[in-house]
């Protein structure tokens, strides 16, 4: 990769690439038995539903939904929000070291998640690391989500940044295929240990 073909900022997700979040980590201590464990998120606490709000719809609103669609599972449901910070298990130290020396190189950086406006002024706060964000868009607050074309555009809007400008980090396969398609450079984040060198090949550290 030349120079003039190498990105300049990133664009970072967050779920599983800066936090870990899995709704199983919260569930595990729910239910005992991993057969119910697995009919639960399978059946009712999908996350097909949970995405409404990633798009806007409150924990409140959804919650409510889906109880009345499975009335067995209220307090189960509830959980979903009463206990939302119990599905996170923590940084990733390799991709907060990254973030940080990416940081004191002054490469600008930047987020995209699928994620509620009303979990993530708290996810922010689970990492030292995002106060280098110089601006995240939260599809909560745009009411669209990745890998939908139109986020991807909402993300060169605000940052100014033409899509070869910038590489976008995901754990999602759909995800990266969309932004590759648009342009981006992108690496589908599989294994942590191997962020830096990703990082070392497109320039960047």
């Amino acid at each position: 990769m030349t120079p003039a073909d190498a990105p300049k900022a990133l664009l970072w997700d967050v779920g599983n690439v800066i936090v870990r979040w899995n709704p199983r980590t919260l569930y595990a201590k729910i239910f005992k038995e991993p057969a119910d464990l697995d009919r639960f998120l399978s059946h009712v606490g999908t996350l097909e539903w949970h995405a409404a709000t990633d798009r806007g719809v409150t924990f409140a609103d959804n919650i409510a939904a889906r109880i009345a669609q499975h009335p067995d599972h209220a307090e189960h449901i509830s959980a979903w929000w009463d206990r939302w910070d119990e599905m996170f298990s923590g940084p990733i130290p390799e991709t907060e070291a990254v973030i940080e020396d990416l940081a004191a190189r002054g490469v600008p950086q930047f987020g995209l998640t699928n994620m509620s406006t009303e979990t993530w002024p708290d996810v922010r706060a689970m990492s030292p690391a995002f106060r280098h964000f110089r601006d995240a868009v939260v599809s909560g607050e745009e009411r669209v989500i990745k890998p939908e074309p139109r986020i991807y555009e909402i993300v060169l809007e605000r940052t100014g940044l033409a899509p070869s400008d910038l590489l976008f980090v995901d754990d999602s396969a759909a995800n990266i295929e969309a932004a590759r398609g648009l342009g981006f450079h992108v690496h589908h984040f599989t294994d942590p240990a191997a962020l830096r060198p990703a990082m070392e090949k497109h320039g960047l550290l």
